[in-house]
């Protein structure tokens, strides 16, 4: 096409292709460093698939030596949602998976690809040139028209062949349509062979065949921005930007045939490409995809307001992608780049349950000062009292998650943040509503006479022992005192002498101090609360 024409058609740019493959130097990394990037389309929230696949991304470049970068795609103006970017940004800080590139510090920028129009419009210009590109002005009615006449004919559906009515126009065709004021897109001119057989290799899935690409896709848009398709931008900026590893979904398994024609037409060589089955999730007894509209876990934010560690999401979702990373712990997993050739290709089931509990020894091996840190960041967005109540005494969660720490009493009830409220909130003063009803229905059914008698002598009796075992001694005497049978047997011999057994007068006291039927053992409550709040809550009920 004459330079005339090109100029007509597109918006003038300041550099040409010379300058930009001079401007993009060739990374210096070790033999065999992968260039990887995640690169996510602000038209909605991130997918936990997302997070998985940059993860993914990120493992391998960091085992290999190399690099991994994050790369916004936003050249779907008409499709964006508001503030997408900044979710975006605070999801990557979250999971670690933060671009090891900065703006400014190093050559390959820009990274939003709004930012890099100039650079496709020079690279739009030259399949132009060359006739591997021509500008398409049919309206949506005559590709409503084409469908028409394929289904008809029942052929492949598509703009090919006899069909791309605008692939034969001359320079005069052309000239004379822009100047009655016709817009166009510009279509990449794809290999007329319809039998022809495109062949690469996956990394987690070998060789693939298919049939190659005959549709003369849209490289570069109409109206105003004249912004790219995901196909061109993937193959000019993954070349520029050194990329050599492209990790993503496996719903772009159809598409490489044409991207593979792309990087040829602009010679450039291909990169390696990795797809990723996606994470599924049981539904009834089938397995279906993790569906952004059904299930609220499809997005970071739930993981995120639920308060999941990090380091527990990036250790489950390691194991999905390798399943001996999940016969490890988290830290030692952490330590093993995930290896593409043992990625599933069937697509991993996504079980919370599991992911609770990974969570839950997590929480476990975290250094006590990181835990209340971590409690009090998540708490002053998703719990304000409860970040309120945490820093008025903070010691006590610190102490709550001590509890039994390297022995068999240790806890693992808590593996999110959102959690802490409901296991350990009556450690808080500012928290707990002390239990004043002695007839609620929490102390199983004792006499409320009982249940205040009992108070008050325990608060006048209790003694603060550290040692466990004599610690319960003091309640043991106190059923004894108010006629509650050590055992079964011995309510079963006499039951008109006692008014219930050992376990229920504990419960009483458990429920005085914690208020629930559920919590750790009582000696390590009362060593938390101290003498003082133990009797207080003891004697709320009298």
């Amino acid at each position: 096409m004459r330079d005339d024409l090109i100029a007509q058609l597109l918006p003038p740019v300041e550099h040409d292709v010379a300058h930009w493959e001079a401007r993009y130097p060739a990374r210096s990394l070790p033999e065999g460093a992968q260039v990887t990037r995640f690169a996510p389309s602000p038209t909605g929230f991130v997918h936990i698939g997302g997070v998985y696949t940059a993860m993914i991304s990120q493992s391998v470049a960091h085992g290999s030596g190399g690099t991994y970068f994050v790369r916004i795609e936003d050249t779907d103006r008409a499709r964006e949602v508001a503030d997408a970017v900044e979710q975006f940004d605070r999801a990557f800080a979250y999971f670690g998976i933060e671009s090891d590139e900065a703006l400014g510090q190093v050559p390959w920028g820009p990274y939003r690809q709004s930012d890099r129009a100039q650079i496709y419009l020079t690279y739009v210009r030259e399949l132009l040139r060359s006739g591997r590109a021509y500008p398409c002005f049919c309206t949506t009615d005559d590709l409503a028209e084409i469908r028409a006449e394929q289904d008809a004919a029942k052929a492949g559906t598509g703009y090919h062949g006899q069909w791309a009515r605008c692939r034969a126009l001359t320079d005069d065709a052309v000239e004379g349509r822009l100047g009655a004021g016709l817009s166009a897109v510009i279509r990449f001119a794809a290999p007329d062979d319809p039998g022809a057989r495109a062949v690469f290799t996956d990394a987690i899935r070998g060789e693939i065949e298919q049939q190659d690409n005959v549709n003369d896709v849209v490289v570069l848009k109409s109206g105003e921005h004249r912004m790219p398709t995901y196909h061109f931008a993937h193959a000019v900026d993954d070349h520029l930007m050194g990329v050599n590893l492209v990790i993503r979904g496996e719903e772009w398994i159809s598409s490489v045939p044409v991207h593979l024609q792309l990087f040829a037409a602009l010679g450039f060589d291909a990169p390696t490409y990795a797809h990723v089955a996606p994470l599924m999730k049981l539904d009834g007894s089938s397995k279906r995809k993790l569906s952004k509209r059904k299930d609220p876990e499809a997005s970071v934010d739930y993981f995120i307001e639920k308060g999941y560690p990090a380091a527990a999401v990036r250790h489950y979702l390691a194991g999905l992608a390798n399943s001996n990373l999940a016969e490890l712990d988290a830290a030692e997993a952490a330590e093993i780049p995930i290896a593409l050739d043992r990625c599933s290709v069937s697509g991993a089931l996504v079980d919370l349950a599991k992911l609770d509990d990974i969570a839950a020894d997590v929480v476990a091996e975290m250094d006590l000062d990181d835990i209340v840190a971590a409690v009090d960041i998540w708490a002053d967005e998703f719990d304000v009292d409860l970040a309120a109540a945490a820093r008025s005494e903070p010691d006590r969660l610190r102490s709550a998650f001590a509890i039994g720490r390297g022995t068999d009493r240790q806890r693992k009830d808590v593996g999110r943040w959102s959690q802490v409220r409901l296991v350990f909130g009556f450690l808080l003063d500012a928290v707990f509503a002390p239990v004043t009803d002695p007839a609620d229905e929490r102390f199983g059914g004792v006499d409320p006479d009982v249940v205040r008698a009992l108070a008050a002598d325990f608060a006048d009796a209790f003694v603060a022992e550290p040692d466990p075992t004599l610690w319960f001694e003091q309640v043991k005497a106190l059923a004894g005192r108010h006629r509650f049978a050590l055992n079964k047997a011995q309510l079963k011999d006499d039951p008109d002498a006692y008014v219930g057994l050992l376990k229920d007068a504990a419960q009483v006291v458990r429920v005085l101090l914690a208020g629930s039927t559920r919590s750790p053992e009582l000696d390590a409550i009362a060593a938390i609360l101290g003498p003082d709040e133990v009797r207080r809550r003891l004697r709320a009920v009298i």
